[in-house]
């Protein structure tokens, strides 16, 4: 005698099913979830579910993580502390530090033309 077969939503299950699935999967049912195109296209995961009178389908809906707004805060450079040791003054020095560019060509060799 074969089991019925059942195909019923997550939402669906009384309490006590949702706690039997808890039981019979305590490692969670992630990884035996089955993804199933349906007739009309669309694509959804079914936990199949065994207990001893039906073999359920269990489609699952997975809840899409809702993104945290974007705030744009003006004042970021206020929040900013800057170390003690660290002045405003320090972030100007480019100036004074200029490129020494200019003593590494006198330390290059010239082109000599001599050569054979």
């Amino acid at each position: 005698m074969s089991k019925r077969r059942a195909i019923i939503s997550y939402d669906k299950l009384t309490i006590e099913q949702k706690k039997q699935i808890l039981r019979d999967f305590p490692d969670g049912y992630i990884n035996h979830l089955t993804t199933i195109k349906t007739p009309s296209g669309e694509v959804l995961d079914a936990l199949v579910w065994e207990t001893d009178e039906v073999i359920y389908l269990v489609k699952i809906t997975k809840v899409q993580p809702k993104a945290k707004p974007v705030v744009e805060d003006d004042d970021f450079d206020d929040d900013f502390d800057k170390p003690d040791d660290l002045k405003d003054d320090d972030l100007d020095d480019d100036d004074d530090d200029q490129s020494d560019d200019d003593d590494f060509a006198d330390d290059e060799p010239a082109d000599d033309e001599d050569e054979d």
